[in-house]
């Protein structure tokens, strides 16, 4: 059965910007949107998609970094929080739906334990390493209004939201 794409909010958008809130209970409003997030997420094609980028200010995000195609393995994280990070920093060269084709260096912990739920609402303690950690890190932060370019120098994300703005126009015409 085929879920709905969710359009993608692209960055310079406010909405992008805001303090997602906790989900009360997962329902099947809550599955229903997680579902169209993976859906969307695989469409894009990307390997994480936070519930701010698609309009929604639920604290949900999927993702899958598993490295073929045929294999998939999405995760939905329902109300996640950061409860251990490593010591042991990482860069990734990070890019973003809500940024198409921009990418830059960040550096974060190289592992995190996250707490959350699942889409059947079960409760789920995770450690994630290397991509699986940045990415969550990364969807994490969209929940709290924080994009990766927020993580750059003023003058990148600068440059970076100029790139943005052009292509929005472009888009438009």
């Amino acid at each position: 059965r085929i879920m709905s794409l969710l359009p993608i909010l692209l960055h310079p958008d406010p909405r992008l910007k805001k303090q997602c809130v906790p989900v009360p209970s997962v329902d099947a409003d809550t599955r229903r949107l997680a579902e169209s997030m993976i859906e969307t997420m695989y469409d894009a094609p990307g390997v994480g998609l936070a519930a701010p980028q698609v309009a929604s200010d639920a604290r949900i995000f999927v993702m899958d970094c598993t490295d073929s195609e045929t294999d998939n393995n999405p995760l939905v994280l329902i109300n996640p929080e950061i409860t251990w990070v490593s010591e042991e920093l990482n860069t990734y060269s990070e890019g973003c739906l809500s940024l198409p084709d921009l990418f830059e260096d960040v550096e974060r912990p190289k592992q995190v334990r996250m707490s959350f739920l699942d889409i059947d609402g079960k409760h789920h303690e995770e450690l994630f390493d290397d991509l699986w950690a940045t990415c969550a890190q990364h969807e994490l932060d969209h929940l709290n209004g924080v994009l990766f370019i927020d993580h750059l120098s003023r003058m990148k994300r600068s440059m970076m939201t100029k790139k943005m703005v052009k292509f929005k126009k472009e888009l438009a015409l």
